[in-house]
């Protein structure tokens, strides 16, 4: 299962790195290519709550391959096409194939090993997803630069169909549930987010108009009307709000949408600054940005234990205490004549946060979850993860826009890239225009930084191991079952 895991979460890295070749292939303003990402993590987060419940219906074995497959024919098409809009269309399909498979390998984690002993399987699960953002961006700029854009995705093809080989003989056949499907949920949360993130994304470009905002409360509205639905709902809904009734899975919920918003939100300025800034290549870029995922998958095994025995207030609040030290320390050092070093050092300070807080909340979240809603609680889990991911996407792409118009003439002709560079290589701005762009992309750095303090809010209401009643009441109903 962790074959998948690492693809789709090395799709998400590798793109990173290739935004500029792409818009440049494309000739896509940056503004639209964003999209690429976008519209992966928005169809990745939208079923992922279907998703769970499905795969407590027909097993997480038989869900997992459905979803590496249709993952697998996705990057097939996603190679393949001609048009940024193509491409957009089959990033959505990748993101669904996404989110049927992610669901069943928490879910098996949380069926197949006792409570005492699954922090230290959750930190093999989380350093799976460290190493993924490790790869990811090296192997996006080795691709790109050798090769071309396309194999970015190409190279999916075959370690998924080596994975599906894999998953057929080796992942278990575990009970299933009979659950039934919430359509109206479904519909509910698919369109509130949709339009949530939909509007963040376009809000700048359409120099938030009322349509904009109406779009916002128009989804944050349709998301309170999902809670009361589900509330109300007197048969099986499709999010059981009692596992909400655990204080730690509730606040993990909200930590895991701050994390996975700020990895994806200070991705994109620091990829763009490395390459039009400071005229790194793809590589180099890569290279760059690597420490987050190298301290992640070193302290890993250390934090899994760390986990095990701690108070989760302490691990988790340090992570995201840590990142946001780190994020406006590296703000500060964004610079065209910073020496490389001394961006490396905050970076690296970022993988520390990350590996503190990644591990320990995935622990937290699913230590009191019992076997029956293992799939709705993972894919809740997921799901909100994926959700501050594109809201990161988004909300960045938005506030990199501000910036820029704030900094910078519109004339600069960082909206038309197409015309500063060429398949496989960075773009380049001209020396006078590289001082500007590096404070547009120093400011939008503070946004990831801001965001860090809430999950410092949310770890310090956390309480120990054992203290939530859902732990002793849900193994009774499943017994009872």
């Amino acid at each position: 299962m962790m074959v998948g895991r690492f693809m789709i979460l090395v799709d998400v890295t590798i793109v990173f790195v290739a935004y500029p070749t792409i818009m440049a292939g494309l000739n896509a303003r940056y503004d639209s290519v964003i999209w690429v990402t976008s519209a992966y993590l928005l169809a990745y987060a939208v079923p992922l709550l279907v998703a769970g419940r499905l795969g407590d219906r027909v097993g997480p074995k038989n869900l997992y391959l459905i979803g590496l497959a249709v993952f697998t024919v996705a990057s097939l098409w996603c190679g393949l096409s001609g048009t940024l809009h193509m491409l957009i269309a089959a990033r959505v399909l990748q993101g669904v194939g996404a989110a049927l498979l992610t669901p069943p390998t928490l879910s098996t984690i949380t069926q197949i090993f006792p409570p005492e002993r699954r922090g230290v399987a959750l930190s093999v699960w989380g350093a799976v997803g460290a190493l993924a953002t490790l790869v990811g961006p090296l192997a996006g700029g080795l691709l790109v630069a050798a090769l071309g854009w396309q194999w970015i995705f190409f190279v999916n093809v075959p370690i998924g169909i080596v994975g599906l080989a894999l998953a057929v003989r080796w992942i278990p056949v575990l009970p299933t549930h009979p659950h039934r499907f919430d359509l109206v949920s479904m519909g509910l949360s698919g369109a509130g987010m949709f339009l949530i993130v939909f509007a963040l994304q376009e809000g700048q470009r359409a120099s938030w108009a009322t349509w904009i905002w109406a779009m916002i409360v128009g989804g944050v509205g349709l998301m309170a009307v999902l809670v009361y639905w589900e509330s109300a709902n007197t048969r099986e809904p499709l999010i059981p709000l009692e596992i909400f009734s655990d204080r730690n899975f509730a606040l993990c919920n909200l930590g895991g949408a701050v994390v996975l918003f700020i990895g994806t939100a200070l991705m994109l300025p620091a990829i763009f600054f490395a390459q039009a800034a400071c005229g790194l290549s793809p590589l180099r870029s890569a290279l760059l940005v690597m420490p987050i995922s190298i301290v992640t998958v070193l302290l890993a095994p250390g934090v899994g234990k760390i986990v095990d025995r701690s108070h989760p207030r302490l691990v988790i609040g340090f992570g995201f205490s840590v990142l946001a030290i780190a994020l406006t320390w590296l703000s500060t050092e964004m610079s065209p004549t910073t020496p490389i070093w001394r961006l490396v050092v905050p970076i690296s300070a970022i993988g520390v946060g990350m590996a503190f807080v990644v591990l320990s909340l995935t622990a937290t979240a699913t230590r009191n979850l019992p076997p029956h809603h293992a799939g709705a609680g993972s894919g809740v889990y997921n799901a909100t993860q994926q959700l501050g991911a594109a809201l990161g996407s988004a909300g960045m792409a938005a506030f990199m826009t501000s910036r820029i118009s704030d900094v910078m003439p519109m004339s600069a002709g960082v909206h038309s890239p197409a015309a500063q560079g060429g398949p496989g290589t960075a773009i380049q701005l001209p020396e006078l225009l590289r001082a500007p762009f590096s404070t547009a992309m120093s400011q939008s750095m503070l946004l990831p930084a801001f965001v860090a303090l809430f999950g410092v809010v949310a770890a310090l209401f956390m309480v120990g191991f054992g203290a939530s009643a859902i732990a002793r009441e849900p193994l009774k109903t499943g017994a009872d079952d």
